[in-house]
């Protein structure tokens, strides 16, 4: 068997010939196609406005940005995401205050949220950990309580829904990244979406070094010499022949989605005899969006051997995440006692992300699972 990726984008002749257009044109970067593909964003999800930038990480930064907090805020997040999520409440001079996952879905533990609030809690970021959306309801209680922001990072979760109604319509500003192993690619790139219009001009600004007029405004016949920078913003444009691309991929999104929801109904249906593994969990009022598949080792079986015994199988698993608190950063730089975050800890030394990606056959999918089955034998 080849190696199995544990992701993978599918572009076909469509999203290439897409691309090329806007080669073959005027504009590279910075043009029409990145407004036409913002509009598509909004028209997907329900919501009023889109900025695309060139990362999720640069969508996270920026949001932190535009809420003008007080210098050292606190902002309540998950240690289980990538440490971009954490990483741009630092880049913005305030201080990560981790709160504890749900042992069912890996998402923030609400309740511990709220036993990590302070005077100086200003905003929560919850991650919809693997594509399932938190418990929003309960979050937007919170923070109507304490009068907080909330960011929604659903990096793993566009086209996922909550009580029938899309992420991105829940949070003050939501996060979606188009990384290569996303749902949608633009190969790198993201985006922030939200109704706040005041948050959406600053967000506009803040992509393109503060400065409050475009480039399109900027060249021409009647373009004017003046312009202001009226920000401290950064350059996290995205190119007009990478939003050609994530045009066409939206258009396929939902495609995508069914097709990841069956390969991980397959998957449950092929692992679920297994004794020794915990299969994800889906709670009735979502709709998940399988940005990737873990499995829960059971206490007899050491992670790190099983994750070797599949790497030599050609088996492409990997692990999400190392919790934020344990990298060397925030070892030297933060008084974080891991002992606090004690499901946390627990599900990292089981957990296996498996292969998903819509490119996947059958016959991937049972080897796969022959192989696991294969472990304790």
């Amino acid at each position: 068997m080849d190696f199995i990726p544990y992701g993978l984008h599918w572009i076909d002749e469509e999203d290439i010939n897409e691309v090329a257009k806007v080669l073959r044109s005027s504009w590279i970067t910075t043009g029409p196609k990145i407004k036409e593909f913002e509009d598509a964003i909004c028209a997907y999800i329900g919501c009023s406005y889109s900025t695309a930038v060139n990362s999720g990480t640069s969508a996270l930064d920026i949001a932190v940005q535009s809420l003008d907090l007080p210098a050292g805020s606190e902002i309540i997040t998950t240690p289980f995401t990538f440490v971009a999520t954490s990483n741009a409440i630092i880049y913005n001079g305030h201080r990560p205050v981790f709160a504890d996952i749900c042992p069912d879905t890996f998402n923030i533990d609400p309740e511990d949220i709220r036993r990590k609030i302070t005077e100086n809690t200003k905003a929560i970021i919850y991650v919809d950990y693997a594509g399932h959306p938190c418990d929003i309801r309960e979050l937007k209680k919170i923070a109507d309580e304490f009068d907080l922001y909330l960011i929604e990072d659903a990096c793993h979760a566009i086209g996922a829904e909550y009580e029938q109604k899309k992420v991105g319509n829940f949070a003050d500003m939501t996060i979606f990244s188009f990384h290569p192993v996303k749902h949608i690619t633009t190969g790198e790139g993201g985006a922030v979406v939200t109704d706040n219009t005041e948050l959406y001009e600053k967000l506009s600004l803040l992509r393109t070094h503060g400065i409050d007029k475009n480039t399109m405004d900027r060249y021409g016949p009647d373009a004017s010499w003046a312009y202001d920078m009226k920000y401290l913003g950064r350059n996290y444009r995205i190119t007009d022949f990478q939003a050609a691309l994530g045009i066409s991929q939206l258009k396929k999104l939902d495609g995508f989605l069914d097709r990841r929801t069956e390969l991980a109904s397959k998957y449950d249906q092929l692992l679920g005899d297994v004794d020794f593994i915990r299969l994800p969990i889906v709670k009735n009022n979502v709709k998940h969006a399988y940005h990737i598949y873990t499995i829960l080792l059971d206490d007899t079986i050491n992670r790190d051997e099983f994750f070797k015994y599949m790497k030599a199988a050609s088996i492409g698993v990997n692990v999400h995440y190392i919790p934020a608190y344990r990298h060397s950063y925030y070892i030297n730089n933060f008084n974080i006692d891991r002992h606090d975050f004690p499901v946390t800890e627990d599900i990292f030394k089981r957990i296996i992300t498996l292969p998903l990606f819509p490119e996947m056959g059958r016959d991937k999918m049972e080897y796969i699972a022959e192989t696991i089955k294969e472990y304790k034998k």
